[in-house]
């Protein structure tokens, strides 16, 4: 008998132009993944997560997170508390457990297999709360760090670079900010077609550009000769995009599939279904090993 399909679906408030659908075939196990952008709109995300409860094995939240990260705090968002609670019979993540563990562990198979990230490098990481595990692990390679939440959350332009500090910082105000709608923070629907380049001396100050790649593609400059990019979610025009701004460097933390690069969200999903346990009986350290036993590991691409 052929293996039983697992089905994997994405709820993305992200556009739907970016809409993808793959298979593949982890660990003796086929997967149908599906990613589906709303446009941004709260209401049809949640239409379809209750369309798709019970009828798929694992589903993600795509362009808003359940939690954030700060230091040893989890501050749970307002409108992603909402998206989960609309999903009563399978399983729901965010990708949280991805970015916390094996996104942590990519810094040190990127410093060990292509020499970078090294000390004395400056790495701009568009949201520490997004990426905290991706954030330490480029400090702990001896990087400088540009902590880019308020540019590229809120439009100012008063970056971090001590992890301890926006901690501190960051404790106090989230509270209040985690129950701001996620569209006023994250560039949600058609917004992240758009670019508007803005707080260039950020991204050319840096080395290393690393983060959510929507966050990344907001302010993009013209020319980003030599750099290093450390994302996810992108697409082919995408690569293409970067490669024609010069970047050299292209880093993802898992191989595209049919030329798309899926986010820590997609990823967690793909973790749960192979793991096929109850969520409460699954941990995100449970995730890397269960990875490199599928042979899954960082795809460097060297565009320039």
């Amino acid at each position: 008998m052929p293996p039983k399909v697992k089905k994997v679906v994405s709820v993305s408030l992200g556009s739907s132009a970016r809409n993808h659908r793959a298979e593949l075939e982890l660990l003796g196990k086929c997967l149908l993944i599906e990613r589906v952008g709303t446009d941004g709109n709260l209401r049809r995300a949640i239409e379809l997560l209750k369309t798709y409860d019970g009828q798929v094995d694992v589903l993600s939240l795509g362009g808003v997170n359940i939690f954030l990260k700060a230091g040893a705090k989890r501050f749970a968002l307002r409108d992603g508390l909402r998206l989960a609670a609309a999903v009563k019979r399978t399983p729901v993540v965010d990708g949280f457990g991805i970015k916390d563990t094996w996104e942590r562990m990519m810094i040190d198979y990127l410093a060990k297999h292509f020499g970078w990230p090294r000390p004395g490098q400056t790495a701009l990481i568009c949201s520490a709360l997004d990426r905290w595990g991706l954030t330490e692990a480029l400090a702990a390679a001896g990087c400088r760090l540009i902590i880019g939440d308020a540019i590229f959350a809120l439009g100012l332009a008063a970056p971090f670079s001590s992890l301890a500090a926006f901690s501190l910082v960051a404790g106090a105000v989230l509270p209040l900010f985690r129950h701001v709608p996620i569209r006023i923070l994250y560039p949600t629907g058609k917004r992240q077609h758009n670019i508007r380049p803005k707080f260039s001396e950020f991204y050319q100050r840096a080395d290393i550009l690393a983060g959510d790649f929507h966050f990344l593609h907001r302010y993009l400059p013209p020319r980003l000769d030599g750099k290093t990019v450390i994302s996810s979610t992108l697409t082919p025009v995408d690569r293409e995009d970067l490669r024609c701004r010069g970047v050299r460097w292209l880093a993802t933390s898992a191989p595209a599939i049919n030329g798309r690069s899926f986010g820590a969200n997609v990823w967690e999903a793909i973790c749960v279904a192979l793991l096929d346990k109850p969520l409460a009986e699954i941990s995100p350290e449970m995730y890397p090993p269960l990875l490199k036993r599928a042979g899954i590991k960082p795809e460097v691409i060297r565009l320039n």
